[in-house]
């Protein structure tokens, strides 16, 4: 199966934004941009840790998002894994990572795109 994998390290986000240290902001910010993104959402969870920080996952008919906050620390790791089945679901995958990026606002970044899979798979 071909698909595409990218995975983010965030740096520097800033502990003030909602979606950094509660489940419900930063549920609503996945939802909204997943759908705004292309993407068919098939479920999630969300989890609120205490004091703060939070996991979350958005369950994808092309595969899935993961994110997870530290706001102690103002870090935020993040994947985005897409099947490209029937339609290729880069771009789709692409616009949602950035799109989250840009809401969470880091000062520096890490990413890695993995491509899985392939014809020769």
């Amino acid at each position: 199966m071909d698909g595409i994998h990218l995975l983010g390290e965030w740096y520097g986000c800033p502990a003030a934004v909602p979606a950094m240290t509660s489940a419900e902001p930063l549920r609503a910010l996945c939802l909204r941009l997943s759908e705004a993104s292309g993407m068919t959402i098939v479920g999630d969870r969300f989890f609120q840790f205490e004091p703060q920080g939070v996991t979350g996952t958005v369950l994808l008919a092309e595969s899935h998002l993961a994110i997870h906050t530290w706001p102690e620390h103002g870090f935020v790791t993040i994947d985005v894994y897409v099947c490209n089945y029937t339609t290729d679901n880069t771009a789709k995958a692409e616009r949602l990572f950035r799109s989250i990026q840009d809401a969470l606002t880091p000062q520096h970044t890490r990413f890695q795109a993995i491509h899985r899979g392939g014809s020769d798979a």
